[in-house]
């Protein structure tokens, strides 16, 4: 699985077969707050988690003082290492930032000094493999390494010399295959998901900006979706081990509503209660785990970010990381959730410093 939020966009400027389900009142969530050894404690900067093991490891990022990112493994028992990539700059903006992790296996990006932004993987031989998609010397103007499976298999997309984005996936073996569903002007995002079957989940664009669902089987086989109501544009987030895709929808009034999609294409549609009504404002599903306990957040009317966990029979529980700001673009993220139904995210606070954060049951 794997699913970015939206949030971290902001860091490289510097069918229907179930009804709509509607929250209900659940007795509230333990949320572990955390942060790693370095982070900064500026406006921006600090912790940002990505993707917790069955084991209960997290691998994410921080941005430290000089803005500069640095990868971070954080074990169950809070102990937290660095990681930073031979070659990595070390000025602002630049660094190493871990999305992706496996009980052998992390991947990620690293953005040199020059400002250019490289793949890599770490073995279980504790050795770097940096790499660009779709190979060298091919004019990319940069890569991104968003998930990993089992079997070392990494998915992403890379832009190239052109400013057109494509996806691609990089074998166990190094090699790299270069692809895009069709009608696709631009192959994105940063939630290129991929699961112990190879299946990847593919957000993308059209001509028209509009976006769209496809996914791809291990053997390269593209299947576009869409989720139904959705004119304004169909986002993954990830994939989970079974092949349930969750993501949003935006109707024609820019409202999100949160999906499931099913192996068979089958979608399940639903809101949480909180959730605002206005555009841009919405539901928003990011991770399901193999039980299809589903976690992200709502983005309610005043334009604060709050947590929900959906379970398998619809009932959501909605939570708030301690800390959390009120303010417009504030608020708690969930971004993954593991076997055990643990769930990772981060919160940003009332002075817009990134936090990490445990829920558990």
């Amino acid at each position: 699985m794997r699913r970015i939020g939206t949030l971290m966009l902001v860091l490289f400027a510097c069918s229907v077969s179930v009804p709509w389900r509607l929250a209900q009142a659940q007795p509230k969530p333990r949320v572990i707050p955390f942060d790693a050894p370095g982070a900064g404690t500026m406006s921006g900067q600090g912790t940002f988690p990505q993707q917790n093991t069955a084991a209960g490891t997290i691998v994410g990022f921080y941005v430290d003082a000089n803005n500069v990112s640095h990868g971070f493994v954080r074990d169950k028992d809070g102990t937290t290492t660095p990681i930073d990539v031979p070659g990595a700059g070390t000025g602002a903006g630049q660094g190493t930032q871990a999305y992706g992790i496996t009980q052998a296996r992390i991947t990620g990006i690293f953005i040199d000094a020059g400002g250019v932004v490289h793949g890599f993987v770490l073995g279980p031989d504790h050795k770097f493999a940096p790499f660009d998609a779709p190979g060298p010397n091919q004019g990319t103007l940069f890569t991104f390494a968003a998930a990993i499976n089992a079997a070392g298999t990494i998915s992403g997309f890379y832009v190239d010399a052109n400013n057109v984005s494509h996806g691609f996936v990089r074998a166990a073996n190094g090699t790299i295959t270069s692809f895009d569903p069709p009608g696709s002007a631009n192959t994105q995002f940063l939630t290129l998901g991929i699961n112990s079957a190879g299946t990847i989940s593919v957000p993308y664009f059209d001509t028209n900006g509009v976006g769209h669902g496809a996914v791809r089987a291990a053997d390269g086989t593209i299947t576009p979706f869409d989720a139904p109501d959705a004119p304004q544009g169909t986002v993954p987030q990830s994939i989970n081990v079974v092949g349930t895709i969750p993501g949003f929808s935006i109707d024609a009034n820019g409202v999100s509503h949160g999906f499931l999609r099913a192996p068979d294409g089958t979608f399940t549609l639903f809101d949480v209660s909180e959730a605002g009504t206005g555009s841009g404002q919405g539901t928003f599903a990011g991770a399901t785990n193999p039980s299809n306990v589903t976690v992200g957040e709502y983005l309610d009317a005043n334009v604060v970010n709050h947590g929900f966990v959906r379970d398998k029979d619809g009932t959501i529980t909605t939570f708030d990381a301690p800390g959390a700001g009120t303010g417009a673009g504030q608020g708690t993220f969930a971004l993954s959730i593991n076997p055990a139904g643990e769930v990772i995210g981060s919160y940003i606070d009332s002075n817009d410093v990134f936090h990490g954060y445990v829920l558990t049951k």
